[in-house]
């Protein structure tokens, strides 16, 4: 039987994907193997590199390929109106519509220990990587169906740090850096709700506190949230959730109702 591995995933629609799994390939000794359709290097060899002619987001197929997949961690450009130079990860889902992929209505699996890691790493690199912001998304786009664990980490926000080579190493190394130490569990997992799509306030959590996060909604989002999203939103984590965290000052008009929603979840409410 195979051994497990992680399923690096980029896609040849994706400038900024591509420049990382070039890295990948040129810097980390990632090649193909005959009869396979995935590259592989002697230095990691509990990883694949699955590189397609699709979009990233519309990839809902990937666990016929990689049944023993353990997550899949997908290699993406990061767009923004303000273009601000950026490092971004996030779980998918969409908590409404599906205009860009999954299934509407749906939440992808999410790997807390995982994107925590992978975000202290690459704040540690902070130095070599001068201008940019480093931060979490709000749950978003697809895919949705996978049966193992999401995680997008992007470069942004225009194509100048789509091509940067160096920020695209620091992204590989890091990701490399924390499938290479291992994986474990968060002390504490948590669900987030409220505040911007780029919530600093669970930004700061993550990087300084105990908690892992599972599926983030953000303020926008909420109107969505009914109790079958809301168990979307505990369920989907490969560890426990055990805590709702909620952006107090970011909840809107939409405070009372969701406060009364997550008071019937049994779990422990804490505010930020």
């Amino acid at each position: 039987m195979e051994r497990r591995y992680y399923t690096i995933v980029a896609s040849k629609e994706d400038v900024a994907s591509m420049t990382m799994a070039n890295y990948l390939i040129n810097n980390r000794s990632f090649s193909r193997e005959t009869n396979t359709n995935f590259l592989q290097s002697k230095h990691h060899q509990s990883i694949k590199l699955h590189v397609s002619d699709r979009s990233l987001l519309y990839l809902e197929d990937l666990d016929e390929n990689y049944p023993d997949s353990i997550a899949f961690i997908f290699l993406s450009m990061h767009r923004s109106h303000k273009g601000v130079p950026t490092l971004t990860c996030h779980c998918t889902g969409n908590y409404g519509g599906n205009p860009y992929g999954g299934n509407p209505r749906e939440l992808g699996i999410a790997y807390p220990y995982l994107q925590k890691q992978y975000l202290r790493t690459i704040v540690t690199l902070r130095a070599l990587i001068p201008g940019y912001d480093v931060v979490i998304e709000s749950s978003h786009h697809g895919p949705t169906s996978l049966k193992k664990p999401v995680l997008f980490i992007e470069i942004g926000s225009t194509e100048s740090q789509w091509t940067d080579r160096n920020s695209s190493s620091v992204v590989c190394e890091s990701i490399l850096k924390v499938i290479d130490n291992g994986l474990g569990s968060c002390e504490k997992v948590a669900i987030g709700l409220g505040g911007t799509h780029y919530p600093m306030k669970f930004n700061k959590l993550l990087l300084e506190s105990e908690y892992g996060l599972a599926a983030v909604a953000a303020k926008h989002n909420l109107e969505s949230i009914d109790k079958n999203m809301l168990d979307q939103m505990i369920i989907k984590s490969v560890e426990k959730v055990t805590h709702v965290i909620v952006d107090w000052k970011g909840l809107g008009s939409e405070k009372t109702r969701i406060m009364e929603l997550i008071g019937s979840t049994g779990l422990d409410i804490v505010r930020v």
